[in-house]
């Protein structure tokens, strides 16, 4: 069961939020910002986020087996250069350590993406964190159906 709906109880914070949705949906390449948000929503174990992405993403036509292979990007050969650039900064940015993102992820992304582009990875990484932070804790759980 649900421990809070924050689009009630606090709508101007949730609101803000879908602010930032809107802006990266509109800024950021659908099959990638699909990848970035299924990679950071299993990292961090919300079940909500996996199961309304990994949907979203089939929709758009992304197939079942690069959707799978995104919980082992690194071994699996299905993601090009930049789809790769961009996992790798979502597992850094999403599990941001002492030492934050390493200067060989960084400097990938910025090979493969224009300055403009990274920036629009960067918030799209945050918005799903937050979007993951508040499933978890508020425990949205998917529907069954």
């Amino acid at each position: 069961m649900s421990r809070i709906n924050l689009a009630t109880v606090a709508p101007e914070a949730f609101q803000a939020v879908l602010g930032l949705e809107g802006y990266v949906r509109a800024n950021v390449d659908k099959r990638v910002l699909e990848l970035v948000k299924l990679r950071a929503s299993m990292l961090n174990g919300c079940a909500y986020c996996v199961d309304l992405h990994s949907r979203d993403a089939l929709d758009a036509g992304e197939s079942s087996r690069r959707l799978f292979a995104v919980a082992a990007w690194r071994e699996a050969p299905f993601f090009d250069e930049r789809e790769r650039a961009a996992l790798a900064l979502t597992d850094a940015v999403t599990r941001l350590g002492e030492h934050g993102v390493p200067d060989d992820v960084w400097d990938e992304a910025r090979r493969v993406f224009a300055e403009k582009e990274v920036a629009d990875l960067i918030v799209a990484i945050g918005t799903i964190n937050v979007w993951n932070r508040i499933a978890v804790t508020s425990h949205t759980r998917p529907p069954v159906d």
